[in-house]
């Protein structure tokens, strides 16, 4: 009995079955992801006494979010030829909103940050690059009392009828002091040793929603603001997503993390193993094919030292981790 139980236990070290007792930032855990699939490489993202309090904060969005999502918009794509590979920083080079990586800070507000990040491009592309408008995250997440619980989560497809109903100011990074509001939540070196203050668990609450500019700003806040004209959802057929980005730009998506997403480093991102975090908001901004795999090109919000610059793909064309099953979007209101 006993040389059944140790040879079980063999068995099930060799395959995997107890890798769920690996911490998620642990090397044992990270290589027991590069042997059991091809598609993507796993390294070390965060630093491994971050605390995985402040990484699950990393998650804002909230699991009702569905209940929030706009009307759905049915494109017609008998009449639009969908590239094999499309890259809007490439479709779109006048637009350096597009390429920009975010960092939300440890704050649940990445619902706000692909958003924004959205809204900006779309606001580019559409004025034929004539505006280039950084739409003001903390705004977003602080005034929006209707998006959920601001750094605590919320709801993207709230935050495009914010914008359509109210508004949003503009806003660069932390402490940049570009634009009305900029973000308040500072970075912190989450990754790797470099000149950011260390991470700790303990949580930023939201920004207050202040109605004014920073001193240095000429513009006035309501005069700052920019409006959406419409917002919507998107079908999850692979196809309509394709084509709403081809024509109006980048979309928002939410997806399921799980603990091996934070190790992801480059390739093509396929869950493998580990707990679920939480939901997490991004921003979809193209697709392709890699060794046979489709993915899609997404923009992350924690900073270019996360991933690849910031990047990552991932499955596309089986709602993998519920990626294209969430999808929103919304076109700006240009102004005259």
């Amino acid at each position: 009995m006993k040389l059944i139980w140790v040879l079980c236990l063999f068995i099930c070290l060799e395959i995997g079955f107890i890798h769920g007792e690996l911490h998620p930032l642990s090397d044992e855990f990270i290589d027991y992801i590069n042997k059991q699939q091809s598609t993507w490489t796993a390294g070390r993202n965060f630093a491994k006494d971050v605390s995985m309090n402040y990484v699950k904060r990393l998650m804002g969005v909230l699991p009702s979010f569905k209940n929030f999502m706009p009307p759905l918009f049915i494109h017609d794509i008998e009449t639009v030829a969908i590239p094999a590979n499309f890259d809007a920083r490439d479709q779109w080079p006048n637009c350096p909103t597009i390429r920009e990586i975010r960092d939300q800070g440890s704050c649940g507000s990445c619902w706000a940050f692909g958003a924004a990040e959205v809204m900006s491009d779309r606001i580019c592309i559409h004025s034929k690059g004539n505006v280039n408008f950084r739409v003001s995250s903390d705004d977003l997440v602080s005034c929006c009392y209707t998006c959920g619980m601001g750094c605590n989560g919320g709801y993207p497809g709230s935050a495009f009828n914010y914008w359509v109903r109210k508004g949003l100011v503009s806003g660069g990074r932390y402490n940049s002091h570009q634009g009305c509001r900029p973000y308040e939540i500072p970075p912190c070196e989450h990754h790797v040793n470099g000149t950011r203050p260390p991470c700790d668990s303990s949580e930023n609450n939201t920004p207050k929603c202040v109605p004014q500019c920073e001193s240095n700003y000429k513009i006035s806040y309501n005069q700052d603001k920019h409006y959406g004209l419409k917002s919507y959802s998107v079908s999850s057929r692979v196809e309509q997503i394709q084509t709403e980005i081809f024509k109006n730009g980048p979309v928002e998506g939410a997806f399921m993390v799980y603990s091996d997403f934070l190790l992801y480093k480059k390739g093509v991102y396929k869950h493998i193993s580990g707990s679920l975090l939480g939901g997490h908001a991004i921003k979809i901004m193209g697709w392709g094919v890699e060794n046979n795999v489709p993915y899609w090109l997404v923009a992350n919000s924690w900073n270019s030292d996360w991933g690849d610059n910031g990047t990552f793909k991932i499955l596309r064309g089986e709602d993998h981790v519920g990626i294209e099953s969430g999808i929103v979007a919304g076109l700006p209101k240009l102004q005259q």
